[in-house]
């Protein structure tokens, strides 16, 4: 079984390598949103919208709509991570929607109900950083050919 699993590790590209691995954090995040003492406030954690109370970290904004949107995303990505391209389109694709959220949470004001997801201004700066770091190794890596 061990040779099989190296087999499978020595057949994958450096961006797959990448997007499993944010893949596997986004998974984690989302699953530290639902746990008491890692999300501060967690009693006033809504389903979505800009009541919930609940801080992932005592810092970032978040819902059990935001939660499940960090575990769908991880589960995109592991799937898209199978083949090179797919690893690409979900490091670039996915990394322009952060940018787009990141957007987002500049227009909306926080204090209303546009504000469904719910996004702060920690939420913001994460949203810019992550979307342009993905997008960046999803065309950095994206370019490679295995060695």
């Amino acid at each position: 079984m061990a040779g099989m699993h190296e087999t499978v590790r020595a057949g994958r590209t450096p961006v797959q390598t990448i997007a499993i691995v944010i893949s596997a954090v986004f998974l984690l995040v989302g699953v530290l949103g639902f746990i008491p003492g890692v999300t501060t406030e967690f009693d006033s954690m809504t389903f979505a919208g800009h009541d919930s109370g609940a801080l992932l970290l005592g810092v970032f904004a978040v819902s059990i709509l935001h939660n499940i949107v960090h575990l769908l995303y991880g589960v995109v990505g592991l799937l898209l991570a199978r083949t090179a391209s797919g690893a690409v389109a979900f490091l670039v694709g996915g990394g322009v929607i952060y940018l787009g959220l990141w957007v987002y949470g500049l227009l909306i004001d926080q204090e209303t109900t546009a504000n469904f997801v719910p996004v702060n201004t920690a939420d913001n700066w994460l949203h810019l950083v992550l979307g342009a770091v993905m997008v960046g190794l999803g065309l950095i890596f994206g370019t490679r050919r295995r060695s």
